[in-house]
């Protein structure tokens, strides 16, 4: 189990190391690419790279990252991590899609239960599809799904 931990530790460091290399590197490599948005005040100016990874940009990426001080390289490494857990906050919250596919399901099956999901209390929108439901399924379904939609 404690070696288990220890190899993670170490492509945790490791992919740090090459992220915060190929940051440094950024101006001189050239299929994905990657987003930078700077937020000044009041305007977020929103900048596009094209990288290429290969073996040679990621050598000479780790080459210059070693050469850097051990405060630059810190620095380096801080501006990864931050980097990492934005672009895991962003992965998390792209799960809306499915979520609104799921309620759309669930508008059709039981409408009053995907406008409660949606709206997270039991308020007017609610009773109002409980009423709609109850009068005629159609209807409900119709107003769930303008609700949820």
């Amino acid at each position: 189990m404690g070696n288990l931990v220890q190899i993670s530790l170490l492509m945790k460091k490791i992919t740090y190391l090459i992220a915060a290399a190929i940051l440094l590197n950024l101006s001189t490599v050239g299929a994905s690419v990657v987003e930078t948005k700077i937020t000044t005040g009041e305007t977020t100016k929103s900048t596009s790279t094209s990288v290429t990874m290969d073996d040679a940009v990621v050598t000479d990426a780790m080459s210059q990252f070693k050469s850097l001080s051990r405060v630059d390289r810190k620095a380096k490494l801080k501006e990864v991590k931050s980097l990492m857990k934005e672009y895991k906050a962003n992965k998390a919250n792209a799960a809306g899609s499915t979520d609104k596919v799921l309620l759309a399901i669930l508008a059709i099956l039981l409408p009053p239960l995907a406008v409660y999901l949606h709206e997270g209390t039991t308020n007017s929108t609610f009773w109002i599809s409980v009423l709609l439901s109850l009068l005629f399924w159609i209807p409900g379904v119709i107003f769930a799904l303008i609700t949820v939609l």
